[in-house]
């Protein structure tokens, strides 16, 4: 299985390929906690800080400047021989107002992580370093995802505490025949919106960047 290839191009290219930088690792607790209010319901996942610490930084950039507010779990990839397995992907999709910098690749080979049950992995595109604002949660173990020779793999940096039952149910919507490439037969029919993120641990550190969806959500109405 492979993360969407190519979303990042649709990003790059509308924002004239420049965005925020994204934010450096700082100090956190080695556990921060977060909390997901979506319409589907709540998902409390822990993020490992201690080994991927740039991921996190990155992730908790978007929780603390509400980035993820308004935005959806949108793709269910499952196995075809194990329906009930696979991955559902999140984030802010190709909204290039959202976006931050991309950050380099925290390989499963140097966090020690692996893509187990429950676990976060940062989606990433055909560079390693590219991943942004979207994610996925494992259901099942995925190992094809993990680092191995010849293959840089993707970056694991946390999993889910509470809410697998949610995310279960996410993996079994009904998804679109149609889309391109990797996101072929993948898309949900109806997206989960994600109403907020919000951290549970340690002080938000917002980065301080404009707001740029808020302002056209307000020039729509």
């Amino acid at each position: 299985m492979r993360f969407g290839l190519g979303l990042v191009a649709i990003v790059m290219a509308s924002t004239g390929g420049a965005a925020a930088a994204p934010p450096a690792a700082t100090h956190e607790p080695p556990i921060v906690r977060v909390r997901f209010v979506t319409a589907a319901g709540p998902i409390i996942v822990a993020l490992d800080a201690r080994h991927a610490p740039g991921t996190v930084a990155n992730f908790l950039a978007y929780v603390d400047d509400g980035r993820f507010e308004g935005t959806s779990f949108y793709r269910a990839t499952r196995r075809k021989t194990a329906p009930n397995t696979g991955f559902v992907q999140g984030g802010i999709g190709t909204d290039s107002h959202r976006m931050l910098g991309v950050v380099p690749l925290e390989p499963t080979s140097k966090t020690g992580l692996k893509h187990l049950d429950g676990t976060l992995s940062m989606a990433r595109y055909e560079r390693s370093d590219s991943g942004s604002g979207n994610f996925s949660i494992m259901v099942g173990a995925n190992p094809s995802l993990d680092a191995r020779p010849g293959f840089v793999g993707y970056a694991a940096f946390g999993r889910v505490i509470a809410g697998m039952d949610v995310v279960r149910a996410m993996l079994a919507r009904p998804t679109l025949p149609g889309g391109d490439g990797a996101f072929k037969g993948q898309m949900m029919a109806k997206p989960v919106t994600i109403v907020r993120a919000e951290r549970l641990d340690g002080v938000a550190k917002p980065t301080g960047g404009m707001k740029v969806w808020q302002m056209l959500r307000g020039v729509k109405r």
